[in-house]
């Protein structure tokens, strides 16, 4: 028996949230060996100022307190997100809250942003990734359960973080807050990103301006998808990340916890994020970069993101499964991908599905 599948076997025999605290230990502590691998130079991409060697990132949710973006970034991947954090400390809702659909290659969620709250994470992000130090690493912002104004502890985690992080993610479309999804109104929306555009432009002292993305939910209608193209373009955010878990797509499940409530992530969901990505790609016209996430665990499938009209992917829920080599493996299919149909650049083949 290999070392991965032992490992594998001890943490499945735990549950998913105390085998996910174990990982985040081990990171920690350095128990886990760092990828040396050399990035293909066909993979290296451009994008807010900031040099990506790879276009593969950890999606927000496994660095919730932001305690390892540098020892993920060390697993391979060109960028790490951190989060979600919200201004005050919150247990999130009651365990379980996390279940895996290994039949599915599938998880379902309902942790309700639980995190340690704004300034034990400012203070790891400062000491452990401070700006630039290991890489390129992304703030994801939310907001309180209890909030009685969700707008203003957006304000208040960007206030306090700026300079900290490389890029902001603000997350409105999380589906185990009650009411968030409700920032995606038009109106709400509109109100939310003039907010944040404020501070921002408020914060002189920034030696670079960081991108704002805009993470939305899978599960838009046509109607939504418009109202949220043009304010992101209206405000000049500098991108999108497409997309969040789904509260849909049950019927097509097969494992243990399929009836559970929460968001779905992982292989089920990666039509329809796709189907969005691409959707969002023609509404915004290809004028902002987009993030590709939901259901990618291969080379092809980041391809396939990136042809849709992606410029970066994220992966999370494939990790559960197949162990952090995954990373390099997804690497190396999609640079032979993108020789294979004759692109010498990751940049060149972005939104080749809809030339």
């Amino acid at each position: 028996m290999g070392l991965y599948t032992l490992t594998k076997s001890l943490l499945f025999s735990l549950s998913p949230e105390r085998a996910h605290g174990l990982a985040i230990f081990g990171l920690k502590y350095g128990l886990v060996l760092a990828d040396h691998h050399q990035d293909d130079a066909v993979l290296a991409i451009r994008l807010w100022d900031m040099d990506f060697a790879n276009p593969v990132g950890l999606a927000a949710g496994f660095d919730k307190n932001a305690e390892v973006a540098c020892a993920m970034l060390a697993q391979g991947f060109g960028f790490v997100e951190t989060g979600t954090v919200t201004p005050k400390p919150q247990a999130g809702n009651p365990k379980p809250r996390l279940f895996r659909l290994t039949e599915d290659q599938a998880v379902i969620n309902r942790m309700g942003f639980n995190n340690l709250g704004l300034k034990v994470y400012a203070n790891n992000l400062k000491r452990r990734a401070g700006l630039g130090k290991c890489g390129i690493v992304g703030a994801n912002i939310g907001a309180n359960k209890d909030s009685e104004d969700p707008a203003s502890d957006y304000v208040t985690c960007l206030t306090q973080l700026l300079g900290k992080a490389n890029y902001f993610t603000i997350n409105i479309s999380s589906p185990n807050t009650p009411g968030l999804r409700k920032l995606q109104g038009k109106q709400a929306l509109d109100d939310l990103l003039s907010r944040l555009v404020a501070v921002r432009e408020a914060a002189t002292d920034l030696e670079v301006t960081p991108p704002l993305l805009v993470k939305i939910a899978p599960d838009l209608d046509g109607e939504e998808r418009r109202d949220i193209a043009e304010i992101v373009l209206k405000h000049g955010m500098d991108g999108l990340i497409v997309s969040n878990t789904t509260i849909g797509l049950r019927d097509q499940l097969t494992s243990e916890f399929s009836g559970e409530t929460g968001g779905l992530s992982g292989a089920p969901l990666f039509d329809k994020s796709t189907e969005l990505l691409s959707d969002m790609y023609r509404l915004t016209e290809g004028k902002i970069p987009l993030i590709g996430v939901g259901g990618i665990s291969s080379g092809a499938e980041a391809y396939r993101k990136i042809r849709a009209g992606a410029s970066l992917v994220q992966l999370y829920s494939a990790l559960v499964f197949h162990g952090p080599g995954l990373v390099r493996q997804v690497k190396l299919d999609l640079a032979a991908a993108l020789k294979a149909d004759g692109f010498t650049s990751l940049q060149d083949a972005v939104g080749a599905d809809h030339r």
